[in-house]
């Protein structure tokens, strides 16, 4: 590829560039654009795109993509090119949201469309421009508010090539998924491109262990694709599951957790007591069959039918 351009600008081989591309123009007249760092190798390969805070308050992806490009070094040492966009989802990363100024989840509003909400005409500005272009991407995520995740992969794994890649980057866990609607991984699927969503930690927060665990597997898939060199930290391998269920609350109270995320669990094993105020006879949670636990609620505060403790089933053979 002698040419590379995205919105307009054209990237030399052998560069870094920071790109802002206008979303929109906020009621007092400014411009909000979405940022976009680009590192163009010296030489031709994959194009890999890296996202995160697609939902604003996700913030440990964020410190992931940092960390990546700064262990990337010069872009002459680069086979290929990396997209990456830090902050997908401007508009909620201002306001520290899940959402957009509308309410509306981004993640749901995939491929998008020029004439839509402001959702929607987001989604198509970044297919248009940064998935149109790619042939990996990897999107970082964390748990929704007051909850937290396992490090894990989500992907379809009867992808051989999402399965592939999620070997690679090995987190402790990765889990069949296919991408829901209107997500960014579904429609990267439907353009036959291989996407990984990591998942890991909690909204609003920097996790250390966290982060060090996504920059760390998203390096080994750069080396995979022979984009870099291979890296001295070697993955411990990852567990594939199949299915995963969640644990939902049968009545109203404050929630004690018995549990941690990476527990391993046995079909009826305890996972946690929902107690009502003042009351002495608990809610008592149990895994629904053999598992690990990749994901629970840090909220004390529990209403009926809340989701408490999500349990991933390994693959059968």
């Amino acid at each position: 590829m002698t040419v590379l351009e995205i919105a307009g600008e054209r990237i030399a081989r052998g560069k870094k560039v920071n790109i802002e591309i206008p979303v929109a123009r906020l009621p007092a007249g400014v411009w909000v654009s979405m940022p976009v760092r680009v590192i163009r190798g010296s030489k031709d390969g994959p194009t890999v795109w890296l996202s995160a805070a697609i939902h604003g308050d996700e913030v440990n992806g964020v410190e992931i993509i940092d960390g990546i490009l700064q262990e990337i070094g010069p872009a002459r040492s680069l086979t290929g090119t990396i997209v990456s966009v830090p902050v997908v989802n401007v508009f909620g990363f201002f306001n520290q949201s899940r959402y957009l100024p509308d309410g509306r989840d981004l993640n749901r509003a995939f491929p998008g469309s020029k004439r839509g909400s402001l959702a929607s005409r987001l989604a198509r500005l970044f297919m248009d421009n940064i998935v149109a272009g790619s042939d990996v991407g990897i999107d970082f995520h964390t748990a929704t508010a007051h909850r937290t995740n396992l490090p894990q992969i989500r992907s379809d794994l009867r992808n051989e090539r999402n399965r592939e890649l999620a070997s690679v980057f090995g987190a402790p866990a990765t889990i069949h998924s296919r991408g829901r609607d209107g997500s960014l991984r579904e429609a990267a699927a439907r353009q036959d491109l291989p996407v990984l969503l990591f998942e890991g930690g909690q909204a609003h927060r920097f996790e250390n262990d966290i982060i060090e665990t996504g920059i760390a597997g998203a390096l080994r898939v750069l080396a995979s694709l022979g984009m870099i060199e291979p890296g001295s930290t070697a993955s411990s391998g990852t567990q594939f599951y199949g299915s995963s269920t969640w644990v939902r609350a049968r009545k109203a109270g404050l929630l004690r957790t018995e549990t941690r995320p990476g527990d391993r669990v046995e079909k009826g094993s305890i996972l946690g007591r929902v107690v009502e105020v003042g009351g002495v006879k608990p809610s008592i949670a149990k895994a629904p069959h053999a598992g690990t636990v990749i994901g629970l609620s840090q909220n004390p505060i529990v209403t009926q039918g809340d989701a408490l403790f999500h349990v991933a089933m390994p693959e059968t053979s």
